[in-house]
């Protein structure tokens, strides 16, 4: 575990000097936008997500207008983002709940957020991390999930799995970071199909990572602890 942490905060050292500027890709000027584009965010780009927001915030600018927009508005104006109907009765859902015991406002806790419609630990952890800079957990996304894997960080699959192994590794201070930095690279180098091992500058520390004269390849090629 030691070995493991040392490296560790060798890998986030590295990442910090190789994405000074990285932050969260959802386009967001409160809690509530956050929350909203979140849920959005769920089998969809952040990219798609932040051209439909516009839209979605100008017309639903606080918790009661999500929770009296007639659903075919609210589908209307989130349908590229996929699963719309799901994500429509959701919004709506959290809306209502947020207007009936939270006086309309997204409440600052892991315990009261999850009890909302549609948002889970990986929402709430977003939400906390970035609109109240609150460090309860790590967001574990696909990318979050995949480097973690590859860099021997976790051997788990499970989200929650992955982010109780992550937690212990890092600095809570950069426990949000860290899920940007991992997004970061994981676009940029660590992709999921095909690693840019060659001009990866955490190559050595990555138990995935080929050793000089092999092929690329995602299959474990050293070990560490």
């Amino acid at each position: 575990m030691a070995a493991r942490a040392t490296r560790a905060a060798e890998i986030l050292a590295r990442l910090k000097a190789a994405y000074p500027g990285s932050h969260c890709a959802l386009d967001h000027g409160n809690a509530l936008e956050l929350l909203a584009a979140t849920v959005l965010s769920a089998q969809c780009t952040d990219v798609r997500v932040n051209l439909v927001t516009p839209a979605l915030f100008a017309t639903c600018p606080t918790a009661a207008h999500y929770a009296q927009i007639p659903l075919e508005n609210l589908e209307a104006l989130i349908q590229s983002t996929g699963f719309f109907r799901n994500k429509a009765k959701a919004l709506q859902g959290l809306g209502r709940v947020l207007v009936e015991r939270h006086s309309g406002e997204v409440p600052r806790s892991m315990a009261e957020l999850v009890k909302l419609p549609g948002v889970g630990r990986k929402t709430a952890n977003v939400v906390l991390g970035n609109a109240f800079a609150m460090n309860e957990g790590v967001v574990v996304d696909t990318h979050v999930g995949r480097l973690a894997g590859r860099l021997g960080l976790t051997k788990a699959t499970d989200p929650v799995k992955i982010e109780s192994d992550l937690m212990p590794l890092f600095p809570r201070a950069d426990w949000t970071l860290l899920s940007h930095l991992l997004i970061d690279h994981g676009r940029k180098v660590c992709n999921a199909r095909k690693p840019l091992c060659a001009s990866c500058m955490l190559a050595d520390l990555c138990p995935s990572a080929p050793v000089q004269g092999e092929r690329n390849s995602i299959v474990p090629s050293r070990s560490f602890e």
